[in-house]
């Protein structure tokens, strides 16, 4: 068992309370590892850390920050088999995904902005004679980070890449369930080069550690991935402040399939959708909108395949399905699952908890599972279940079908399975959601806006809005006599 500390100004720091929590291996059910359960004084730590480190940080030229991303980059391809060893046990998804998914992501995300920032441009206003207007981009300051414990490293990675090379310095809290990445990359950051103080992070609660540092007076910005109650009442807590909040929150993705679809090519893409990383990602698709005409067919086979998925060890070569992230997430998955048989829902595959033999018979393991038959305004169609759970409705046109697919709260996703481009089309223009994928799932261009409407959160992420969201703009104008 390891025993972490807190990152702050290049060194490892513990507590100060001296308390520490429990980080338990989801697999298992065994302890991993002791992190800090740190407070406002180790935050404010942090903070002035990462205040002192500002101004050199910020003064350096973009390409010599770009320069240590790269660096930053090519240290976790060099221990991606580590650190995906490392992912995979304090998540519980299959080693193999977190090597082949997080760990390319990660590396992804710091070599992308690195070269995004060295290729953004600014903007000129030539007014004639008058003069001239040009804008600049200019750091923020001391930034927040806080990211969940789906996907660890790869989420970090995608805030703290575009909020260093925009020249601000960071204060990260990742998710204390998952701690472990997060940890390890404050080595690979020390040894890229990135200066003390540039790069903070700190262990904890959420209502302790992760409220303090939301409610510090000298954060400039807050970067949050996680779910929509901690998001509102992160808004709430920042609003008097007025300072910049991106919140990327959770989702009741629809996936809409048509008469004319290619079902060869999207069963397996509902499999993918539905049930990568046991249902543990904001953009699975837990809705399955089916024409009636396909209806019977198509659930039958879904069934089939998913029903084949194999649950186990996530160390073992042939697992698909892993463990979910705890004791209390795997109750409330079977507590939904146990609401649909109490409204008449038809559990066509899955429905309980899985013990795999071995090491892992006390892990948190949950069968993937499909459902039909449950009233229109079931909770399991309208509420985040966050696990492998997809849930299968009939629709007689595409009218009905968009309905179906806006009459919830959340607006993050979707995905439309037709032959016809025009329908493709036409169909995505109505949905309310902030990403759509045609025939296809979870499909990434890191340059595009990611993020989502109504109870999936506020703002952008990706490419420039990336960038623009860690910077704030300034224009000048030159006076032309």
């Amino acid at each position: 068992m390891k025993t972490l500390a807190n990152f702050i100004d290049g060194q490892r720091k513990p507590p100060a309370s001296g308390i520490y929590l429990d980080d338990v291996e989801p697999a298992t059910g065994n302890l991993l590892a002791r992190i800090p359960d740190s407070t406002a004084v180790d935050v404010n730590e942090a903070v002035a850390a990462a205040a002192r480190a500002f101004p050199e940080w910020s003064g350096l030229p973009i390409a010599a920050r770009a320069e240590c991303l790269q660096r930053l980059a090519g240290l976790i391809q060099a221990n991606a088999l580590e650190l995906a060893r490392l992912e995979s046990t304090d998540t519980g998804k299959p080693l193999q995904l977190a090597l082949d998914v997080d760990m390319a992501r990660a590396q992804a995300n710091l070599q992308f902005f690195a070269g995004a920032m060295t290729h953004w441009t600014s903007t000129c206003h030539d007014m004639g004679p008058v003069g001239f207007n040009y804008t600049r981009r200019e750091a923020l300051g001391v930034v927040a980070l806080i990211t969940p414990w789906n996907l660890p490293l790869y989420l970090l990675t995608w805030k703290l890449a575009p909020a260093l090379v925009t020249g601000n310095t960071v204060v990260a809290k990742p998710s204390e369930l998952t701690p472990l990445t997060a940890d390890a990359l404050c080595e690979l950051a020390r040894e890229a080069g990135i200066p003390p103080g540039v790069f903070n992070l700190v262990h904890g609660s959420g209502n302790s550690c992760g409220q303090a540092l939301v409610d510090h007076p000298d954060i400039r910005a807050i970067s949050f991935t996680g779910g929509t109650t901690t998001g509102r009442r992160i808004a709430t807590s920042v609003a008097p402040r007025l300072i910049k909040t991106s919140l990327e929150l959770g989702g009741k993705n629809p996936a809409l399939v048509f008469d004319d679809a290619d079902l060869e090519s999207t069963l397996p893409g509902l499999v993918r959708a539905g049930f990568t990383n046991q249902g543990q990602v904001c953009l699975c698709s837990s809705r399955l909108l089916v024409h009636e005409s396909i209806h019977d067919q198509l659930v039958s086979r879904l069934a089939d395949l998913v029903a084949a998925l194999r649950v186990g060890d996530p160390t073992a070569g042939d697992t698909d399905q892993g463990a979910l992230i705890s004791r209390a997430h795997q109750r409330k998955v079977l507590s939904f699952i146990e609401h649909a048989r109490d409204q008449g829902g038809q559990i066509l595959c899955g429905g309980q908890a899985v013990q795999p033999p071995g090491r892992c018979n006390q892990g948190y393991f949950v069968a993937p599972t499909v459902i039909t038959g449950l009233p229109a305004d079931c909770r399991l169609h309208r509420e985040e279940i966050f696990g492998p759970v997809v849930t299968v409705q009939g629709f007689a046109d595409e009218d009905e079908a968009i309905a179906l697919a806006n009459a919830v709260d959340y607006g993050l996703s979707a995905t439309v399975w037709t032959g016809q481009l025009r329908r493709a089309h036409r169909v995505a223009a109505r949905l309310q959601t902030g990403i759509v994928w045609i025939n296809n799932w979870l499909v990434r261009d890191l340059r595009t806006p990611f993020g989502g409407m109504k109870d999936s959160g506020l703002g952008r992420e990706g490419g420039e809005w990336s960038l623009a969201f860690f910077t704030e703009t300034k224009n000048v104008f030159v006076d032309g006599n």
